[in-house]
């Protein structure tokens, strides 16, 4: 499906009309503005800007699509709210946007006008609508309360971008430090260290064993570097290669959960995630099995996911949600406590949203704690790295200075 801009003459009108449509080819095109009355005089691919047409699919999002769909779903339901009709809000919204994420609104547009439901148009665009955001959309069309669904569903992604931004947040100045390490490391031992060791070395004076240590790793990252290169690369891509399998996923998965403080990050991180997706979802009207099977692709960790799929299966099977749990060991026992006790009195919704809170507030909390931990302990790695360097530069210069005295 592709999307085009023409320029036409309506029957009976002086005047040119112009606006876009979604066809499978020109013809198609043609044909479907030939139907409304229009005689086309100029037809465009939309994205090119040439009469020449390709297959329009939604690329992959570009960085920050996640928050343009945030955004225009969150426009959608304001827009809904005060009594706006679909199609107008849908146009409204694309006059706001460019590029291709109004390409992919007004496709949205033109499969609604031509008669299919918003969640079924939001289902042609995997890339840019998830799986969470089809099904609340469908599940608030079929009750008719399109804006609140739309809503809720906006106020859960607002919510969960700010959880992954704190976390990030805390973790920047780590990352800068790591980098500046690995920057600092390479200036001084390629360019620094060489040019003050070469005065000492041509007077052929025995080098204290801090400074050969230098010399040695100096002079193999001069005359080795490619060596070092194709070992990082050669590392890079086995590492990516296994990763790219499901047991190389889950042996990462499984160590990063077992990490001190990282691990324990990781995993309530996951849990506010799949509590905050099944209380939405819930509340939508979305039966506790399928809300657990849109909750396990939206996991990121292999084990959890896995775990999820586990409990839907003994679930499916007439057990309970609390011994379901249980039985795959990778949820704390708290997290087992609210979903038996949910069950129990009726008021699942809720209690997710109390435990979203809860375990939200700790990841928060760990998050400052392990930045609070990494920032001194990478500066005291890089100082000692840094002193070790400056050693082994003045300890030769001391000794030649003793010498001549």
């Amino acid at each position: 499906m592709a999307v085009f801009t023409y320029k036409a003459i309506a029957t009976g009108a002086a005047d040119d009309v112009s606006g876009t449509i979604a066809a499978d080819t020109p013809r198609h095109a043609r044909d479907l503005l030939r139907e409304q009355g229009l005689i086309v005089r100029d037809l465009a691919d939309y994205k090119s800007g040439q009469s020449r047409s390709r297959s329009f699919r939604p690329a992959r999002p570009r960085r920050g699509a996640r928050q343009l769909t945030t955004t225009f779903i969150r426009e959608l339901a304001t827009l809904l709210g005060v009594g706006a009709p679909l199609l107008e809000s849908l146009e409204t919204i694309a006059r706001q946007h460019a590029g291709r994420f109004q390409s992919s609104i007004i496709l949205l547009r033109d499969r609604v006008a031509a008669g299919a439901s918003l969640a079924a148009a939001m289902r042609e665009q995997p890339r840019v609508f998830d799986d969470l955001c089809v099904n609340i959309t469908e599940v608030g069309e079929d009750a008719g309360t399109l804006d609140a669904s739309l809503e809720r569903l906006a106020e859960f992604r607002e919510r969960t971008d700010q959880l992954r931004n704190r976390v990030g947040t805390a973790l920047i100045y780590p990352a800068i430090v790591s980098t500046l390490a690995v920057f600092s490391s390479v200036f001084l031992m390629t360019f620094v260290v060489p040019k003050i060791l070469q005065p000492l070395i041509e007077q052929d004076l025995p080098l204290p064993l801090p400074t050969r240590i230098v010399k040695a790793a100096s002079d193999f990252a001069l005359d080795w570097w490619w060596v070092l290169v194709l070992i990082v690369g050669a590392i890079g891509v086995t590492v990516a290669s296994i990763l790219r399998t499901r047991g190389g996923r889950r042996a990462l998965d499984r160590t990063v959960l077992r990490l001190p403080l990282l691990g324990d990050l990781v995993r309530k991180q996951a849990i506010v995630r799949i509590a905050v997706v099944l209380s939405t979802l819930l509340k939508s009207g979305i039966v506790f099995v399928r809300a657990l099977q849109i909750a396990q692709r939206s996991t990121g960790n292999q084990i959890l996911r896995d775990a999820l799929n586990r409990c839907e299966i003994a679930i499916t099977a007439g057990g309970d949600i609390g011994d379901a749990m249980e039985q795959t060991a990778a949820f704390p026992p708290m997290v087992v406590q609210v979903f038996a006790l949910g069950q129990q009195s009726g008021r699942l919704e809720e209690m997710l949203d109390r435990l979203a809170a809860a375990y939200e507030q700790q990841v928060n909390t760990a998050a400052q704690r392990l930045a609070a931990i990494l920032e001194p302990a990478l500066i005291v790695a890089l100082a000692l790295f840094v002193l070790f360097i400056v050693l082994a530069t003045v300890l030769p210069i001391l000794e030649v200075g003793n010498a001549v005295q």
